[in-house]
């Protein structure tokens, strides 16, 4: 049953009671017109109240889905931003090891102690120094998506605290009524 035919249904009820009530009476008019307006000024009370818990229930339904669905997002960005604290740590060992096999490769080729023939060690440097490049690349990008969403999610934390504000001042709003 729709809130409105509820509402309907209350007030052809109170009208009801009220006729019945009436009818019983025996004094006849003159209590009549003194119970009608009385009955007709509750009937229209409880109509405005009605309406008005009527038309705050999909106010509070749309903000709690709102509040749920930043919750959603946050807890999304939080995952995703483990996932790239985690890589960043990762790419930052390997860079470490990679500067230090090219630290040792470089001492090896200045002290000339070295088993490897002096050619060979020189593309092995190389190789080293562009791996490092790479891994150092590798630690911007993730440290400046690290800081994007940690600024991503603060922005999103204040939206949810404005709604999570919002359904408070409802919730106020309501309990005065």
């Amino acid at each position: 049953m729709t809130t409105e035919h509820a509402r309907r249904g209350l007030v052809a009820g109170l009208l009801l009671a009220a006729a019945v009530s009436v009818s019983a009476q025996p004094n006849g008019p003159s209590k009549t017109e003194d119970v009608l307006p009385a009955l007709l000024t509750e009937v229209r009370g409880l109509r405005a109240a009605m309406e008005q818990m009527a038309s705050a229930g999909p106010r509070v339904q749309l903000f709690v889905s709102r509040l749920q669905l930043q919750e959603s997002r946050i807890n999304s960005m939080a995952r995703r931003l483990d996932t790239v604290r985690d890589d960043l740590a990762k790419a930052q060992r390997e860079l470490q090891a990679s500067q230090d096999e090219q630290e040792k490769a470089q001492a090896s080729l200045d002290s000339g102690r070295s088993d490897m023939p002096r050619d060979q060690l020189v593309g092995l440097l190389r190789g080293l120094q562009q791996e490092a490049t790479q891994r150092k690349a590798t630690v911007s990008r993730l440290t400046a998506e690290e800081a994007q969403l940690s600024q991503d999610i603060a922005g999103e934390q204040a939206r949810w605290t404005e709604i999570n504000s919002r359904l408070d001042d409802l919730e106020r709003a309501l309990a005065r009524k």
